[in-house]
């Protein structure tokens, strides 16, 4: 089921009355946006009705569709398919005329559900409201994960939390249940450890309001990370457009043990394809080594291949999958993966864009850093390098846990390293942080021993929640600008990201890795040769990690935290105050002119990287994700200025007084100036954070030019009536000075492929033009006409 329709069934105890002006809507917006009407008894025709969940169950796994989508394109294209494709071409709109091209077309699609998290949810569904939509067309959750802040321990902090974001979780539960959208309180777990136990499943097409939402391709799904405005037109009913991946295959052989984790394949990975090596491509795994690899280490690997560009990364279907989803209470979904397993496995034959090959029992453990993920080092060697470098060798702290490495498996890992210091009279040189990925983590890990075990050792449990990897820590034993070093098994390590602080030099390895680390103080130590020194004054070697993947009993599910929506939400009430510091009710962007944007002037021409998190601040901005005035006030705060090397400081072109980048913005707002930023490489690069494209387009920006984007915010800027150019000749970056301005040319003849041309207007009264490329295809192009996708989406009701 993936339309609007199905509410009609599920919500039958609605008198006809309360539904007739929903069902005049939802008829409306399907004959003008093309989504096709389904019947709750389309479902019934399965082998078999297993529910996608148990928190919905009504809404059933169509494998059944899945194998006549995949039947249809494998006759149309007539070769073998990769697993990727199987998936993603399985749940095409019209799979009969969809053009599929990997790397060019764009493919219309059905997502099976949409999840996100509670930082981009409050704008997903700011966005949603605006939309004038009734009930969500898809299953949706909601969880409550980013603003809970590490200061303490885990219960103080959530309390914290509760008391402080109390007006945003409201909002969040309140909107939940008046459109249809499962709610997770917060201390329930980080968004993806909740999917992987209770949402994903072989086969799935998943979009999720966070980058690492591919984390669920280690259950053998394709997940993929989005903006709001992307997740509001899946819950909307309408096919979401997708350009073809392309299909980078790594072939796993050998298989791991010792030191080695899964976490090292996908720094190997990162090492290998680099930060924008996988721009554009789904990464699937394959190959006998596979099956030496755990479900949650296969979504350890496949969470961080958001740190390669990647669409999205993908295991296939294999009996380590089975194992989880049978103890995580799924059996009845197992069974059914298995009846359909041809289709959750490559086809024989099948092609690569790229292929790399990585044997396992050959493969170090990696540690990767500083301040970027794709610096990849050898835990054997890092030291000699950081000496060498100037990095500090002291670790200040140890930080275990996030959603790239908090399973079960994670937890008994470093506590079977914890547990042999503790042998020895040792504790932890280094501060040291633990948290678990789930309420439900965190309840078996305390039952059976871990977490003790764990604090024992001098850690530190933290909430259920992303704390510290997403800058959601008050940290207090250092100053802002004191050099040091700390050691995460997090995914994510650019400069600022943990603590705010630039010189905090970040690195990125396994939790088993980071606990010896820990537990030495320094980054030249090696588990794998290096000796400690006992209480006793005798040295000794740890032994390699050896843990169970999975509880030998059942998962404790601990504190029950889910709020199912209502069947009957017609006397919800959803109130957002308008004198809120925290949440705002969204107001149209202004439609385009129709004509070409002349003398544009520069705001900021951005040296170097510019992830999302140099473009909108996370950590204490946090607060502000469901305030846009609010939140602009960190717009491009943390990029650097090409003009004097700093960040934050730009030259106003009216005043020639430097001052920050969100106040010169205002300033040409204000004045009816239009601006455009001009970029480096990959801009954009890092998370789905749609507030990067929401906030220039607030703030009165029209255009971002740069030599490359990351892929989830480029499609963000176009959601949001922006247009993200590229340089046709990369060396025209060079061309463009702060004072210049620029004029875009062509938007009359807009169209697909046809680039645009741009005159540099130098102050010296000389100009020169370039070529700028752009990516639009027909339908962007209609969101930029109408002002943003969510404007166009409401022509279209009307």
């Amino acid at each position: 089921m993936h339309s609007v329709a199905r509410h009609f069934h599920a919500t039958s105890s609605l008198s006809v009355h309360k539904m007739a002006p929903y069902s005049l809507l939802v008829t409306r917006l399907q004959k003008a946006l093309g989504v096709r009407q389904y019947h709750v008894a389309s479902a019934l025709c399965q082998r078999a009705k297993v529910a996608m969940s148990h928190f919905e169950p009504n809404e059933y796994i169509r494998y059944d569709l899945l194998e006549k989508n995949i039947n249809i394109v494998r006759k149309r294209l007539n070769r073998p398919l990769t697993l990727s494709e199987k998936i993603v071409y399985g749940h095409l709109d019209d799979p009969a005329n969809q053009e599929i091209e990997r790397g060019k077309t764009y493919l219309r699609l059905r997502p099976d559900r949409v999840a996100m998290q509670d930082a981009t949810a409050q704008m997903a569904m700011l966005q949603f409201i605006s939309s004038g939509l009734p009930k969500v067309a898809v299953p949706s959750t909601i969880h409550c994960d980013h603003l809970i802040e590490a200061q303490v321990g885990g219960e103080k902090d959530l309390r914290r939390a509760k008391d402080i974001n109390q007006e945003v979780y409201n909002f969040l539960a309140t909107a939940g249940a008046k459109y249809g959208v499962g709610f997770w309180r917060p201390g329930s777990g980080i968004i993806h450890q909740i999917i992987l136990e209770n949402y994903a499943y072989p086969g799935v097409l998943l979009i999720g309001t966070d980058s690492h939402t591919p984390n669920g391709g280690g259950l053998g799904g394709i997940c993929i990370g989005v903006g709001g405005a992307d997740a509001v037109d899946v819950m909307a009913g309408i096919p979401w457009e997708l350009k073809c991946p392309k299909v980078i295959g790594v072939k796993l052989t050998g298989s791991l043990s010792g030191w080695t984790s899964p976490k090292d394949v996908i720094l190997k990975v990162a090492g290998i394809l680099t930060v924008k090596g996988g721009t554009g491509a789904i990464v699937e795994y394959h190959g006998p080594g596979v099956d030496s690899i755990s479900c949650t280490g296969m979504a350890t690997i496949c969470n961080m291949g958001a740190e390669i560009g990647a669409t999205t990364s993908v295991f296939p279907y294999n009996h380590r999958m089975k194992k989880y989803l049978n103890k995580t209470s799924r059996t009845d979904i197992a069974n059914l993966a298995d009846e359909f397993k041809d289709h959750l496995v490559p086809d024989p034959g099948c092609q690569y864009d790229q292929l790399i090959e990585i044997n396992l029992s050959e493969l170090k453990p990696h540690i990767n850093g500083p301040f970027t993920p794709d610096l990849a080092h050898p835990v054997a060697e890092v030291g000699a390098v950081a000496e060498k470098q100037g990095w500090p060798l002291d670790i200040r702290v140890g930080l275990i846990g996030s959603c790239t490495n908090s399973s079960y498996e994670d937890m008994g890992r470093s506590a079977a390293v914890a547990k042999q210091a503790l042998a020895h009279g040792l504790k932890c040189k280094s501060q040291f942080t633990i948290t678990p990925g789930s309420e439900q983590i965190r309840a078996t890990i305390e039952r059976d021993g871990y977490a003790q075990i764990l604090r024992d050792v001098g850690g530190i449990v933290l909430a259920n929640a992303c704390g510290p990897c997403i800058g959601q820590w008050d940290r207090k034993d250092i100053k802002k600008g004191e050099k040091n070093t700390i050691v995460t098994s997090y995914n994510r390590n650019f400069t600022g990201r943990n603590d705010a602080n630039p010189e905090t030099h970040a690195f990125v390895t396994s939790p088993e890795i980071v606990t010896a680390l820990a537990i030495a103080g320094t980054l030249k130590f090696n588990p794998e040769t290096d000796f400690l020194t006992g209480k006793d004054g005798k040295k000794f070697k740890l032994e390699a990690p050896d843990a169970d993947e999975l509880p030998q009993a059942e998962f404790d599910p601990g504190q029950d935290t889910y709020q199912h929506p209502p069947k009957d939400s017609s006397g919800q009430r959803v109130d957002v105050s308008p004198t809120s510091q925290r949440l705002q009710l969204l107001e149209p962007f202004d439609k385009w002119d129709g004509k070409d944007l002349e003398d544009l002037q520069i705001l900021i021409k951005v040296k170097g990287k510019c992830t999302t998190d140099h473009i909108s601040a996370a950590g204490p901005w946090l607060k502000f994700r469901g305030h846009l005035d609010n939140i602009s006030n960190n717009l491009l705060i943390g990029a650097i200025n090409v003009e004097n090397g700093k960040a934050n400081s730009v030259r106003n072109a009216v005043t020639q007084e430097f001052g920050p980048v969100p106040d010169t913005a205002r300033y040409y707002k204000e004045h009816g100036i239009r601006w455009v930023v001009v970029g480096d490489e990959n801009y954009g690069e890092g998370s789905s954070r749609e507030h990067a494209a929401l906030e220039p387009r607030h703030l009165g920006g029209r255009a971002i030019i740069t030599k490359s984007f990351a892929r989830i915010h480029e499609t963000n800027l176009k959601k949001q009536g922006l247009l993200p150019l590229t340089f046709a000749d990369p060396s025209d970056y060079n061309k463009i000075h702060p004072v210049d301005k620029l004029t875009i040319q062509g938007l009359k003849d807009f169209a697909p492929g046809k680039p645009l041309k741009c005159i540099i207007k130098h102050p010296n009264g000389t100009q020169e033009t370039i070529l700028l490329n752009h990516t639009f295809n027909e339908t962007q192009i209609e969101w930029f006409r109408a002002g943003s996708a969510l404007n166009r989406m409401k022509e279209l009701q009307q």
